[in-house]
């Protein structure tokens, strides 16, 4: 199947350069997980201060979101598309996605809809994306050749399997083709990007455009590699102009290459170079204070309502007697996970968390204890294990009260601003602990 549209006439500002002054985009940042990690890569989910892919000032409910995209509208008239570029993919964050997306589809049946997505797990939704005429993908394609692809991924996780380096990349690789042809069998507009970094794909840049042009791939971005301080290539440096241009000299032999990308965050608004506007990053916050589903919409609930992850169906919960939610998460030897099942909600299991004295590591510990936790209850948090936490796209509640109740809203959707503490103050009395910290 072609394309329903040329790309000449599209008012999207990234695969179509003639627009890109006339036309704004703004990204929705509504997946804060991701299911690979890149060497290359660090995200920030409350950062205000860098440009770049993998950074937000806030992460959205797909509620939450439509609510912004009011504010947006209204404080941007030439916003010609609506896309979902992260802050982690798409598609480690499913149904938030295509909630988003049904959402902005449903109110803006004119808006354009766009991605950006590494592609390992896209290939279920790729049919319903068609139907939403989600008219435009990006698939970042860093390697076609799993021993360079070794050493940009250092693992990639399949579902709940996480696997290392090599094996990873091979799998990556693989979904990534399938998801292309399959994308432009449905006729969706896509766009590839890879990341140049020096020393390590920069000899492959071609080889990866002529692989993808072989699937009639649209566009194709060269895009050189940002010097990330706390990542594991922040030894390397970035490429220089003369380079980025002689490899896209050698792409361009099989595909139209892009040459104006502007490295957008994950919560980017307006043309492309323009600078954040405070204005908005603000209503974004607001945004993200609000309930993550308006009580409103659950007096007629329909199934387009319903936010849960499959893949994370657990909510972990600090308690000191397993009655109500009542312990600090960095005095919790144990936590409790609660599940959902027919007629209630049930004890599932109680882990232990991991021991303090080693930093920071100690909440990337807990984060992948909680793997298949979507929700975590405490009474009280510190800002370090709070921000490892939502990294890991675990939604953090510092509340306090009967666990059974706050259980019972959290599966509905509906808000916990009735059990929400109400009396943050110092160590100690914030989190009625005993004043020792996080650990």
């Amino acid at each position: 199947m072609k394309p329903k549209m040329d790309i000449n006439s599209v008012n999207h500002p990234c695969f179509n350069a003639k627009a890109r002054k006339q036309f704004g985009r703004v990204h929705l940042p509504v997946a804060p997980r991701c299911n690979i990690q890149c060497r290359f890569c660090d995200r920030k989910f409350d950062c205000v201060n860098e440009s770049r892919p993998g950074v937000t000032s806030g992460v959205l409910s797909p509620y939450q979101a439509l609510v912004y995209l009011e504010h947006v509208f209204e404080a941007k008239k030439n916003i010609s598309v609506v896309g979902i570029a992260g802050p982690g993919d798409p598609f480690a964050n499913p149904e938030q996605t295509m909630e988003t997306l049904r959402l902005v589809r449903h109110t803006y049946p004119e808006i354009l809809l766009c991605l950006a997505t590494n592609g390992l797990g896209i290939a279920p939704y790729i049919d319903e994306l068609a139907e939403l005429e989600t008219g435009h993908v990006t698939v970042t394609v860093n390697a076609v050749d799993p021993a360079v692809g070794a050493k940009v991924y250092a693992w990639v996780r399949d579902g709940k399997r996480v696997v290392g380096p090599d094996e990873g990349a091979a799998l990556l690789i693989e979904r990534q083709l399938s998801a292309i042809k399959a994308l432009k069998e449905a006729g969706i507009m896509v766009k590839v990007n890879s990341i140049m970094i020096p020393g390590v794909n920069d000899h492959h840049i071609a080889d990866v455009a002529k692989k993808v042009s072989e699937f009639g791939v649209d566009i194709f971005n060269c895009l050189p590699y940002h010097e990330n301080k706390e990542s594991a290539f922040a030894h390397i440096k970035e490429p220089s102009k003369a380079a980025v241009n002689a490899v896209r000299k050698e792409a361009g032999v099989y595909i139209r290459q892009m040459t104006h990308c502007a490295r957008c965050r994950a919560d980017a608004v307006g043309c492309l170079g323009e600078e954040p506007n405070t204005d908005l990053m603000d209503k974004l916050k607001a945004c993200e204070r609000m309930p993550k589903v308006p009580d409103s919409l659950w007096e007629n609930p329909t199934e387009s309502c319903k936010v849960t992850d499959s893949s994370r169906p657990f909510v972990a919960v600090a308690s000191m007697e397993g009655f109500l939610v009542n312990q600090h998460l960095g005095e919790a030897g144990e936590l409790m996970i609660f599940g959902k099942q027919e007629g209630g909600y049930v004890h599932m299991d109680t882990r232990a968390t991991p021991a303090t004295g080693s930093g920071t590591g100690r909440w990337t510990a807990l984060a992948e204890i909680l793997s298949d936790c979507s929700t975590l209850f405490v009474s009280g948090i510190g800002e370090a294990p709070k921000r490892e936490m939502i990294r890991a796209g675990i939604d953090v509640h510092v509340i306090e009260g009967l666990i059974d109740e706050a259980l019972a809203i959290v599966y509905q959707g509906k808000s916990l601003n009735a059990m929400v503490k109400r009396t943050p103050k110092k160590c100690g009395e914030e989190c009625s602990g005993m004043g020792m910290g996080c650990g």
